[in-house]
């Protein structure tokens, strides 16, 4: 079984904001394969779907961003699955061009409170993979944590629109190929993009 976990905040309020583009990644994913999310069990949201022949579990934690581990390290428990050969976590990252995504096989929270919650519930371990929807907007900030709480701005929801889609594509790439075959192709450098943004 493989997990399949986009990060987010439940509630109306947050649906459509930057730091739920994880929650929307598998939202996306769901109406791909005909089914929803909504299955409550270890404080998330879940459904059971069939993806390029595999069986994945889709998952929302609903503990918040910054407890995200616990339902992970439960979900992971109940389904026997290894972190290393059976996680992928999806997640918003301000380091990242609005609208770009990377695919990463281990590596830090990079200051991302969610990645943070999994790592602990891991026990530290940063060993398993992740699909980063980059964020950042195309202004200074004054506060990031009232941009990403806020809506996504009208004129950037085609841009975001296109992000989700490419991220669905790189799950199936994850399922089909394997994570470098996905790495190579979803992790170009854009225009703009910071030499250390990884």
């Amino acid at each position: 079984m493989k997990l399949i976990v986009g990060l987010g905040n439940p509630g109306i309020e947050y649906q459509f904001t930057p730091h739920n583009m994880g929650f929307l990644a598998v939202d996306r994913l769901a109406g791909q394969c005909g089914v929803k999310v909504t299955n409550r069990h270890c404080r998330a949201v879940t459904a059971r779907a069939i993806l390029e022949g595999q069986e994945v579990l889709l998952a929302k934690p609903e503990t918040y961003m910054n407890h995200s581990g616990e339902s992970v390290r439960e979900l992971l428990e109940r389904y026997e699955a290894d972190p290393e050969r059976d996680l992928i976590v999806l997640y918003d990252d301000l380091a990242l061009p609005f609208g770009s995504i990377r695919v990463r096989e281990r590596g830090s929270a990079g200051g991302h409170n969610g990645m943070k919650s999994i790592i602990a519930g891991l026990g530290g371990s940063q060993e398993f993979l992740r699909i980063r929807l980059g964020i950042a907007p195309d202004h200074a900030l004054t506060s990031g944590k009232d941009y990403v709480l806020s809506p996504i701005r009208k004129a950037q929801l085609p841009t975001a629109d296109e992000a989700l889609d490419k991220s669905s594509e790189a799950v199936r790439v994850i399922l089909t190929l394997g994570a470098a075959a996905a790495m190579n192709r979803y992790n170009q450098k854009v225009d703009g993009e910071a030499g250390q943004a990884e």
